[in-house]
C-alpha cells in the first residue's frame, strides 16, 4: 500500500467520475477499467457524482410514474 497515490494527488476529472459511475449504474464495466478508475479517480469526485446520479434517476422515474398515471 506504499504506492497508492494521495487522493489530494489522484488527476481524474469530475467528468471522469460521472462517466464511471454512469457504467457502474448500467452494470457495464470491465476490470482493466474499473482497476484504472480506482487508482485515479477522486473518491469525493465518485460520491458527488453517484448522489447527483440517483437524483436523477429517481427524478426520471417520478416523472415517467407521474406522467403514465395522468
Amino acid at each position: 500500500m506504499e504506492n497508492e497515490t494521495p487522493v489530494t494527488a489522484r488527476k481524474a476529472s469530475f467528468f471522469r467520475a460521472l462517466q464511471a459511475v454512469f457504467w457502474s449504474f448500467l452494470g457495464i464495466r470491465k476490470q482493466s477499467d474499473y482497476e484504472k478508475d480506482a487508482e485515479s479517480l477522486n473518491p469525493i469526485h465518485v460520491i458527488i457524482a453517484g448522489v447527483l446520479a440517483a437524483a436523477l434517476f429517481v427524478g426520471v422515474l417520478i416523472f415517467v410514474v407521474s406522467r403514465v398515471v395522468k
